[in-house]
């Protein structure tokens, strides 16, 4: 079930962003006259699902899930159709508009991904508000159990108060601004201390079999004693927050499960923090190194004891523009800095570039309109952005010739374009067959 959750997901956005990304290429062709014979969700490669033809384009589905794609007359495009160029230009074929026209027709893809984010931003602002946890109200600091972090120096316990000259506030902005960083300041025991990030950071958080940064410890909280467990009967109460083991901190699992692992079948005497009381109780393990007691883990219940601050915030319409806003043009600059980082070969990180399997594996696996509409305006972004590198065969080298042409009044001849664009379509599948050369490596050796 699982599975379905999380492929329906990535279909439905992966679909959504494809027809909507080659209809900003549809609507201007037609508006400015220029033929458009296919209009394709997934490629057709020998064969359609479906297909039907309406008034001179073919709207179809194909059955390679690997993006889409029209067909506008007289472009040098993937199809390499040398026959129809080998034709007399006609005035509704795309090489006979005018320069600045095919540039509108270009762009038109990117610009529908860029505005279809902010929307989708602005929309999910006023729908949803935002819901962030404050890091200076994280009781006992952040969890690090990744080797790697552990290897640089952070400790479980840490609290984060900057990454870079970044003051930390909110739990996302270490997501937000840990990439591309060269050092992030924490507090340990009352002591304030800089940790240096390794120039190749991401490379080896790609590269590592965990890929966790910093999580939320979690507090053992009862919920109830199991029927099975050795120590039904023993008078606990749902909201008994774990204390102490044998006269060691136990509020953590991170403390409690080697504590219990160590005295596997031996009673041991613990405390539990009840309201303001704190209370003793003798408990078993069981030679699992298990209490049968069920914890609480919710984060609403974290919240009520303590443990941490939820901060939630509502947004009225005209509000939800500016808060949309900010986090399209966020999201777009820390792109820019990932694929910065990716084309700079010491950080190491393109190790963490991905295919279609790293884009499946970040839906999570039940079913949620709110991350479903946050995960595709990133795509979206990252769709838009993609599109504008200035590879022959993406949108981007098209526009890169077309700006050539508008600048020194020269077109390019059709020769070059061809050549171009089969050095483009080769180094595009290089790139894809990396991207998911990477995902098929770490599910085999990770």
């Amino acid at each position: 079930m699982e599975f379905v959750i999380k492929i329906g997901q990535f279909l439905l956005s992966l679909s959504l962003l494809i027809v909507l990304h080659e209809l900003g290429h549809f609507i201007p062709a037609k508006a400015f006259k220029t033929r458009v014979e296919k209009f394709y969700l997934f490629f057709d490669v020998k064969f359609s699902l479906f297909k039907k033809k309406i008034g001179e384009t073919v709207y179809g589905i194909g059955w390679l899930p690997l993006g889409g794609y029209v067909k506008i007359s007289g472009m040098i495009d993937e199809s390499m159709d040398k026959e129809q160029m080998a034709q007399p230009p006609q005035p509704w074929e795309f090489r006979s508009k005018p320069a600045w026209q095919r540039l509108i027709i270009m762009l038109g893809g990117v610009f529908v991904n860029f505005v279809l984010a902010l929307v989708i931003y602005i929309l999910a602002a006023f729908a949803y508000g935002d819901t962030d946890i404050t890091v200076s109200s994280i009781k006992g600091g952040f969890l690090i159990d990744n080797p790697l972090l552990q290897d640089i120096g952070f400790k479980t316990g840490d609290q984060i108060l900057k990454v870079d000259d970044t003051k930390i506030v909110n739990e996302s902005d270490i997501r937000q601004h840990i990439i591309g960083a060269n050092s992030v300041t924490i507090q340990r025991n009352g002591e304030v201390k800089t940790i240096e990030l390794p120039v190749d950071f991401l490379g080896q958080l790609s590269s590592s079999k965990k890929r966790s940064l910093f999580g939320l410890r979690q507090p053992f909280v009862v919920e109830k004693v199991a029927d099975t467990s050795l120590n039904k009967g023993v008078e606990l109460k749902q909201g008994d927050v774990f204390n102490t083991i044998n006269g060691l901190p136990a509020t953590y699992y991170d403390q409690i499960t080697p504590i219990l692992d160590s005295l596997k079948g031996q009673t041991i005497t613990t405390t539990f923090i009840r309201g303001n009381q704190t209370i003793e109780r003798n408990l078993v393990i069981d030679k699992n190194g298990k209490l049968g007691i069920h914890s609480e883990t919710s984060l609403n219940e974290f919240e009520k004891l303590g443990f941490l601050d939820i901060v939630t915030k509502e947004y009225g319409f005209i509000e939800s523009f500016g808060v949309g806003a900010n986090k399209f043009t966020g999201t777009i600059s820390s792109y820019f800095g990932q694929l910065k980082a990716i084309f700079n070969p010491s950080t190491g990180a393109y190790k963490g570039v991905g295919g279609f399997k790293a884009i499946y594996d970040i839906f999570p696996s039940n079913w949620s309109w709110e991350r479903f509409w946050s995960l595709t305006a990133f795509l979206s972004i990252m769709l838009g952005v993609l599109n504008l590198l200035p590879i022959p065969a993406l949108d981007g080298g098209h526009v890169m010739f077309l700006l050539y042409e508008m600048i020194s009044g020269r077109k390019p001849s059709e020769n070059f374009l061809e050549k171009a664009q089969i050095v483009g379509f080769f180094l595009l599948i290089a790139l894809v067959l990396f991207a998911n050369g990477n995902d098929i490596f770490k599910a085999i050796f990770n």
